[in-house]
């Protein structure tokens, strides 16, 4: 039976600009299809994708959801595309207040919004509730990027319980894009989600940033990928000292060592 992966990406080209973590959200879905794997991939609907050109359109039965956050309801919409010269669909998560009507990290004046650890929340919880909408049940989920750093915690806490994300293993994949700023004052506190309890945020430094950020997901990670060269160091001793498995940087040709570690974390059943 197919091992099924959920990627959760932050950025996928060609529906933004080509950096190392846009080039390995398109590269490594389709590796992982051609090498036998069932996948779902997933990405925000940043403000700079041309939904014309890229063929995005609304998947009415998906959307229609909101989700409250900072007791504030917030619609959910659900889109869809295929990358082309592909098989690999897309699903995008939109909102008019976090995604449509923004950029990626920073605003036009190149500062970076207040609320992105808010917009991870939404969208870590979009993710999530989209696909147990599929009724489809991941073996692995693997996230890229910062907008995809709550997942773990909420897979091993909110989502525990759920059919869905029961058995699910968690991969953390580190890329040295990293933004500078802080997530905002209230991300502890609203962060909080069922058993993901804001008790669980004490450990954490009271100035919230990405590092800290990077620490929560790689605590409620199953192994951590070094996606390319430098990487944050900081990130990457945290992980060695939890004793948490890392994947060295296996190079460009990389979809055998990932395959391997997929094979080691979620053994296929015969």
């Amino acid at each position: 039976m197919a091992k099924k992966v959920l990627f959760i990406n932050q950025e996928i080209t060609p529906f933004v600009p080509e950096t190392n973590m846009s080039i390995m959200g398109k590269e490594l879905p389709q590796k992982a299809q051609e090498a036998g794997l069932e996948i779902r991939t997933f990405m925000p609907k940043w403000g700079n994708i041309n939904e014309r050109r890229g063929q995005l359109h609304e998947v009415i039965r998906l959307s229609g959801m909101n989700l409250i956050i900072d007791d504030t309801d917030h619609p959910l919409i659900i889109k869809v595309a295929s990358i082309p010269q592909s098989r690999i669909q897309v699903y995008f998560i939109d909102n008019d207040d976090y995604f449509t009507k923004r950029q990626m990290t920073i605003d036009e004046e190149g500062n970076e919004y207040a609320d992105n650890g808010e917009r991870a929340i939404f969208f870590a919880r979009g993710v999530l509730e989209t696909v147990k909408k599929l009724r489809w049940v991941p073996d692995i989920i693997h996230c890229q990027g910062w907008m995809s750093a709550v997942v773990p915690l909420y897979i091993k806490t909110a989502y525990h319980d759920e059919p869905s994300f029961a058995k699910t293993k968690i991969v953390t994949s580190l890329f040295h894009e990293q933004p500078k700023g802080e997530l905002g004052s209230k991300f502890r506190d609203i962060v909080a989600f069922r058993d993901a309890k804001s008790e669980l945020m004490k450990c954490y430094n009271e100035k919230f940033d990405f590092l800290e950020l990077g620490k929560l997901a790689l605590d409620y990670s199953d192994c951590v990928i070094e996606a390319n060269k430098d990487v944050n160091n900081d990130l990457l001793k945290y992980a060695n000292n939890k004793n948490i498995p890392v994947l060295d940087y296996p190079g460009e040709d990389f979809i055998g060592a990932y395959n391997e570690l997929y094979e080691k974390i979620c053994p296929t059943e015969e």
